[in-house]
């Protein structure tokens, strides 16, 4: 637990019961939504590696399958030459 508190993600009860089970969810991401293929409570940044809980999930790109802690690191990722074109 103090492991992902250093990370910055604080476990909280209702985001346990909203989504069914703790951890690391593996979604697929929709162009403005997502589905969840494995139930959890957070997934972890492509960028950052911040673990970003589901609720808070704003930013994600479609063609590359992978979400982002904020808008400064998607526009970080999708800059010419990081994602090979």
């Amino acid at each position: 637990m103090r492991d992902r508190a250093s990370r910055g993600y604080a476990r909280t009860m209702n985001r346990i019961e909203r989504h069914g089970h703790g951890g690391l969810a593996r979604l697929r991401y929709l162009d403005g939504d997502f589905q969840v293929l494995t139930p959890g409570s957070f997934v972890r940044c492509a960028v950052t590696g911040l673990d970003i809980p589901l609720d808070e999930l704003k930013y994600w790109s479609v063609a590359l399958q992978e979400p982002y802690v904020d808008a400064a690191a998607s526009l970080s990722r999708h800059r010419p030459g990081k994602t090979g074109g």
